[in-house]
């Protein structure tokens, strides 16, 4: 199959889109010079925020209830990172297919940002394995649509609803080689374990070769000067393993289920 006509690539039928929420737009409808998020952001500009900042909060209000009625049945699960810009013939592309194939075959559904590259891998694997596959999607200022291989997915405006979703929704957060977006999501999840907010949560960086640079930083500098603790690094786990890597979820989610 050629990559025009894969799953998901645009063309007459299946035209580049862009998320705007739970609203799609397509063709000239693209063409929007901002996004919800930058808006909110943004304390430029005329005063008429002072009228319009509060009525947002009901919108943000509403991104919450959508995604809590969406996924508060949703099986155990894992959530998967990775960059949007990996290729289908990509070594790190069926490294992503056969993690989401194992984590379904282990039970769990794999909940990803829903895009293309790594994360669509990981969503497809999952779907062809049989599992439950999640994309939780983003408006962005260039076009980025939900990947064909999502089977249930959510759209968000704003960012730190759509985060607040990755992590209460999962049992484990993995890191596949990515860019901000993985980096941020990383970080934002190992300060929620080290300050205890959610407990339990195993982050595994998954790719020694792209994230041993990152590791040995940590270890070097960051703990060796007294910024972490021992318990501080032991929070990430480094693998090149998918069996090791759905292991280290099992005995996660087991330790999480004695809590409860």
């Amino acid at each position: 199959m050629s990559p025009a006509t894969e799953p998901g690539s645009p063309d007459d039928e299946h035209p580049s889109e862009k998320l705007r929420g739970p609203v799609v737009l397509r063709r000239e409808r693209r063409q929007e010079p901002t996004t919800t998020d930058q808006r909110l952001l943004d304390s430029r500009g005329p005063s008429d925020w002072v009228h319009t900042d509060p009525w947002r909060v009901l919108r943000i209000q509403a991104e919450f209830v959508e995604g809590f009625g969406m996924l508060a049945e949703l099986p155990r699960a894992v959530t998967v990172f990775g960059s949007a810009r990996t290729k289908r013939d990509h070594p790190e592309y069926q490294q992503g297919r056969e993690l989401g194939a194992a984590l379904a075959d282990a039970g769990f559904a794999v909940v990803t940002g829903g895009g293309p590259g790594t994360m669509e891998a990981v969503n497809r694997g999952c779907s062809e394995a049989g599992g439950f596959s999640v994309g939780l999607g983003i408006e962005l200022p260039f076009e980025q649509g939900l990947n064909p291989w999502v089977d249930l997915g959510i759209n968000f405006r704003y960012f730190f609803a759509r985060k607040t979703m990755f992590v209460k929704y999962s049992q484990a957060f993995v890191c596949l080689p990515g860019g901000f977006g993985t980096l941020d999501e990383l970080f934002e999840a190992l300060t929620l374990v080290q300050t205890k907010k959610v407990t339990k949560f195993p982050v595994i960086l998954f790719g020694t070769e792209y994230w041993g640079g990152l590791y040995d930083w940590l270890k070097g500098s960051v703990h060796d000067s007294g910024k972490i603790g021992d318990k501080d690094l032991a929070l990430v786990h480094l693998t090149d393993d998918v069996d090791e890597t759905v292991k280290l979820v099992n005995e996660a989610y087991r330790a999480w289920e004695e809590t409860h």
